[in-house]
């Protein structure tokens, strides 16, 4: 890695573990063991920092969140979306902890992150009309783009609400899967016969990986 994709790589670590707020670009450049000024020829202040996160992010979404393919099984290519949503969840998970007073502070970003989200509706949208015309739900259209906004809404304040629900405030990996089980509970209500036993394998599925990952006690 060059000297930016550090700079990258460890204000993403030091922000999910200590929170944004609490990082500055000091702190980033003491983890590194290099200058502020070494910082400030790759960035200007820590927003830049924080726009290039929310670039990765969005091209991280853009990339995995195709519509559904025509020669795929849909439930498979649904637990490929839900896997890689809610892995970057947990790699990005400081943004949604954060993120009014983030976009708040920068109009830039804000800008851009509307614009995106905006996109990301409709990407949602097309995915809940896919499964309809695949006979995994029954629902129209109307409501499809409403069970979108529910889905992007649970995604996107999941993992704040656990947080701010535990003591020590950290996140855990159990908490990305019982995120995977509750937007498959989303879904549950409009499964056809067909899918239902499938979309519960799935449900049960996330439900013993988030068991297998709790924390051991000595």
């Amino acid at each position: 890695m060059n000297t930016k994709e550090k700079i990258i790589r460890t204000s993403i670590a030091l922000f999910n573990l200590h929170g944004e707020r609490a990082i500055t670009t000091n702190h980033i450049a003491s983890s590194l063991g290099i200058s502020p000024g070494n910082l400030y020829y790759h960035f200007k202040n820590k927003e830049d920092i924080i726009r290039q996160i929310f670039a990765l992010y969005s091209e991280h979404l853009n990339t995995h969140f195709k519509p559904l393919g025509q020669h795929n099984e849909p439930l498979e290519q649904l637990t490929q979306y839900l896997d890689s949503l809610f892995d970057l969840m947990w790699r990005y998970h400081f943004f949604y902890d954060n993120l009014t007073d983030i976009l708040a502070r920068d109009d830039e970003l804000k800008k851009n992150y509307i614009t995106f989200q905006l996109r990301l509706l409709e990407q949602v949208k097309a995915v809940v009309i896919g499964l309809r015309d695949t006979g995994v739900i029954t629902i129209d259209d109307e409501d499809a783009k409403e069970l979108a906004h529910m889905l992007k809404m649970t995604v996107s304040f999941w993992t704040p609400y656990v947080k701010a629900r535990r003591m020590t405030g950290v996140l855990e990996q159990q908490d990305i899967y019982n995120g995977i089980v509750k937007v498959l509970m989303i879904f549950k209500p409009y499964a056809t016969p067909m899918s239902a036993p499938k979309v519960a394998q799935l449900q049960q599925h996330y439900q013993a990986l988030a068991e297998a990952s709790l924390p051991s006690i000595a």
